[in-house]
């Protein structure tokens, strides 16, 4: 299953997307050592681009035309978070413009490592191409 969309930063990180409708995702993430901290876990920026992801495809899971940009999220990080991940993500809410989320990872054990919500706005997909400043004109989308 694919995203809809390239987002290179999650290519990179090998979030592997398992369910992508109806308001709901989930993401599986095997952590590489470079994705862990100095207490050998893995590292929280890790945890809140997996979360903001998958909050953000649980919002476009609903109208997958359009792209997620987020507004604001908030995490709690609950324990340590070893080993193969898995994240789930629930649209709580949304308006024509607005999407209300949340998202949790668990461990392998299904133990709940971090918890996070979040507010995306819905935005059109513009072309992508460089301009005249070589700038692509790119709304991104998480």
């Amino acid at each position: 299953m694919n995203f809809g969309v390239a987002i290179p930063f999650v290519d990179l990180l090998g979030f592997e997307l398992h369910l992508y409708e109806g308001g709901r995702s989930e993401l599986v993430y095997q952590p590489k050592p470079e994705h862990l901290n100095s207490f050998n876990v893995t590292h929280g920026g890790a945890l809140m681009t997996l979360l903001d992801v998958t909050m953000a495809v649980a919002a476009r899971s609903v109208q997958k035309d359009m792209g997620a940009v987020t507004i604001e999220m908030k995490t709690s990080f609950m324990q340590p978070a070893r080993g193969k991940l898995t994240a789930r993500g629930h649209l709580m809410h949304r308006t024509p413009t607005m999407a209300f989320t949340e998202g949790t990872v668990f461990d392998e054990a299904g133990r709940a490592c971090a918890h996070a919500t979040g507010t995306f706005k819905y935005v059109r997909r513009l072309p992508t191409g460089p301009k005249s400043t070589d700038v692509p004109n790119v709304i991104a989308t998480d």
